[in-house]
């Protein structure tokens, strides 16, 4: 089990001034856009950020956001609210193109963090502003990305009490 990427994955917050592949950005990005979602509505758009200037402001946006600073790039989620199917799902599409993203990722020998923007609004509003976000668009999440310049060793999770068998 250790080898699988579901339990490789882990938190990173520090990284190599190493920049990442655009063909291994483009694979993470696609691996995104293949989550589920309801009603195949899809609600995502990504921003790639590369900008040292935009990467050091959305570092700023929460106080959990600061080691995004010393990321090669950021990748902002935002969901459209416009020409949905069931919008009220639209959190639960974007976590999923989330968890999609740090997966493949991890997979790509990359490391990364997730940071929740929703539902938070101020949060959300100052990313949209730094990323000049069109106003058909609400900010997700941030994900810092990057090669590791840290190593966190596999951590068994699993809590067999959680677990409610009903027969």
């Amino acid at each position: 089990m250790e080898n699988d990427v579901v339990f490789q994955r882990r938190s990173i917050r520090k990284y190599q001034a190493r920049p990442v592949e655009p063909e291994k950005v483009e694979r993470i990005l696609r691996a995104g856009m293949q989550a589920p979602s309801a009603c195949n509505q899809r609600p995502w758009e990504f921003f790639v950020v590369e900008s040292r200037e935009k990467i050091a402001a959305l570092a700023k946006v929460t106080p959990y956001t600061g080691c995004a600073a010393g990321a090669p790039l950021l990748l902002a989620l935002a969901y459209r609210t416009e020409g949905l199917t069931v919008p009220r799902f639209s959190h639960i599409d974007m976590a999923a193109a989330q968890q999609n993203i740090w997966l493949e990722a991890t997979y790509l020998g990359l490391g990364g963090v997730w940071f929740g923007i929703a539902p938070y609004e101020e949060n959300m509003k100052k990313v949209e502003e730094i990323l000049e976000m069109p106003a058909n668009l609400k900010a997700f999440s941030l994900f810092a990305l990057g090669y590791p310049n840290e190593r966190k060793l596999h951590a068994d999770r699993f809590e067999a009490e959680r677990v409610h068998y009903v027969r």
